[in-house]
Formats: C-alpha cells, sequence, structure tokens
C-alpha cells in the first residue's frame, strides 16, 4: 500500500495551524509595516515609493487574512487539495509580491519589480483555489 497525498485529519489541522499563525503574524508584520510607512517613511521616500510600500503593505495585510480564513476553511475541510494550495499560494504571494514592492521601495533597485506580477499570479491563483473549494463542496 502506498501513501496518499490527502491530508490526514491531524496533519491537515497541524497546518491549519501553521497557516493560520502565519497569517497572524503577517498581520502582525503588515500593521507594523503601515505604521513604519505612515510616520518614519513619509519624510524619507519619494511619495512614488511611498505610494508603492503602502501597496504593498496593503496586499499583505488583505491576503494574511485570507491566509487566517484559508486556515478555518482546512479545519472544516481537511482533505481539501485546494484549501492546501490556496495557503501556501497566499504565502507565496505575500512574499514575493508585497516582498518585491517593500524592496523596490527600500532599496530602489528597479529589477524587484520584475518580481511582483509572480506574486500577483500567486494571489490570483489562490483565490481561484479557494473558490474551487467551496464549489467543490457537497451536502
Amino acid at each position: 500500500m502506498h501513501a496518499t497525498a490527502v491530508a490526514t485529519p491531524a496533519r491537515a489541522s497541524a497546518r491549519a495551524a501553521r497557516y493560520g499563525a502565519l497569517g497572524a503574524i503577517l498581520g502582525l508584520i503588515g500593521v507594523a509595516a503601515g505604521a513604519f510607512g505612515a510616520h518614519a517613511l513619509k519624510s524619507g521616500l519619494a511619495p512614488a515609493m511611498l505610494e508603492v510600500f503602502e501597496t504593498a503593505t496593503r496586499y499583505q495585510l488583505s491576503h494574511a487574512i485570507a491566509l487566517v480564513l484559508t486556515a478555518l476553511a482546512i479545519e472544516r475541510a481537511p482533505g481539501s487539495r485546494a484549501l492546501h494550495a490556496a495557503g501556501a499560494l497566499f504565502v507565496a504571494g505575500i512574499v514575493l509580491f508585497s516582498g518585491s514592492l517593500y524592496a523596490l521601495s527600500l532599496v530602489g533597485p528597479p529589477q524587484w519589480g520584475i518580481v511582483t506580477p509572480f506574486g500577483g499570479l500567486c494571489f490570483l491563483a489562490g483565490w481561484a483555489c479557494l473558490a474551487a473549494s467551496f464549489l467543490g463542496r457537497r451536502g
């Protein structure tokens, strides 16, 4: 007999806890980054770069919430591959999208902007997986 790719309830619960905790931590960091941008960076960054920083913060916060909600959904449907994929994609999206925008606004090399669309694609795919998980439920 070979191992299946479907998570056991205990493994799914542990993954849900990790996604939930990571979402909460990313939310905390997002709030701190927003406050840092509003107070410490307001006078030091060009207005266009401050806007880039604020976009990174906004997307980080909204997807941190999405990650927490995904964790809660995994608790209700532990075998859902789509939910597990959504969680991973939201994390990847935050790292790639928000991370590249933070780097672009703070350290400046425009090459960071090349990474941003990949994070955006991760966000889109995460939302599609989340939708698929709900559409795939029966009963």
